[in-house]
């Protein structure tokens, strides 16, 4: 298992990209147990901080990935470097090709629009022998789990685990889409990656409160991966991911994204006060 550092009451692990890469595929290679991937950024951080079923939920992951360069540097910050950040998207990529070649299937859960199909598509063509065992905007109703369909306020004031997950009922109506298996009888038999792209903090949820029950061997928390690996919103270049301002350049793409970019002002002062306490803790 590879380490973890905690960053704000939560834990961020410590890996490379071949460190978790090595991680994940071995394990299905050598399968034991499920796995839940999560992919942290300075957003999850400051709810995780105001949540604590989502911090509790963040911590029960099997790898949490550093998704943003936020956490990075608060990280460094902090005096808890962290070996470097995995975005949802190149974990996607990543994977995808790795397991290209192996007896391994995956699957993209969530999105709109055709997001989902649109990425395995995608992927499918830079990879033709990627095995692709599930495709869908939802899960379907009949195979053991519920849908995600609730506002994020319902979500977040989730508490009791014996009352029921959803507020209402929440139909299925979107179908489910297989791409690269003959049939589709109702019954997923394998998928041993599942992508899951509602967004924070609906996919961490759903994914806790599912994977138990499906047949899936690693679940994955990817956000909004989906719309870049399909295009249908652009990503920032390459040199102004590596210097730090993809979240600027993703600004000027969605402007509506201003509100959510207002985070970032809490996580840095989350951040500034644990240093502050910290530094007072040992004088």
């Amino acid at each position: 298992m590879l380490n973890k550092k905690n960053i704000l009451n939560v834990g961020i692990t410590d890996g490379t990209k071949n460190e978790i890469l090595e991680y994940v595929i071995k394990n299905l290679e050598n399968f034991k147990k499920k796995l839940f991937l999560a992919t942290p950024n300075p957003e999850f951080l400051v709810l995780a901080n105001k949540n604590s079923r989502f911090k509790n939920i963040l911590n029960k992951a099997d790898l949490a990935l550093a998704d943003g360069i936020g956490i990075i540097i608060a990280a460094k910050f902090l005096g808890k470097d962290l070996k470097g950040r995995f975005t949802g998207v190149d974990l996607v990529k990543i994977l995808c090709k790795e397991v290209s070649e192996k007896p391994i299937t995956v699957g993209f859960l969530g999105g709109k629009d055709e997001a989902a199909e649109k990425t395995a598509e995608c992927l499918q063509k830079k990879h033709p022998k990627l095995k692709i065992s599930f495709v869908g905007e939802e899960w379907p109703n009949n195979v053991n789990a519920r849908q995600p369909r609730v506002s994020d306020d319902a979500w977040l004031s989730y508490r009791d685990p014996a009352a029921s997950f959803l507020p209402a009922s929440v139909p299925s109506t979107s179908p489910v889409r297989v791409i690269g298996s003959p049939f589709f009888s109702g019954i997923i038999s394998r998928i041993d990656i599942l992508f899951v792209a509602f967004g924070a903090p609906k996919q961490e949820f759903w994914i806790n409160e599912n994977l138990q029950k499906i047949p899936v061997k690693i679940a994955i928390g990817v956000g909004g991966a989906f719309d870049y690996i399909s295009g249908k919103v652009p990503r920032a270049p390459g040199f102004v991911r590596n210097i730090g301002l993809e979240w600027l350049f993703r600004l000027t793409v969605q402007p509506w994204r201003i509100k959510r970019q207002l985070s970032l002002i809490e996580f840095i002062w989350l951040v500034l006060k644990e240093k502050i306490n910290k530094s007072s803790a040992t004088t």
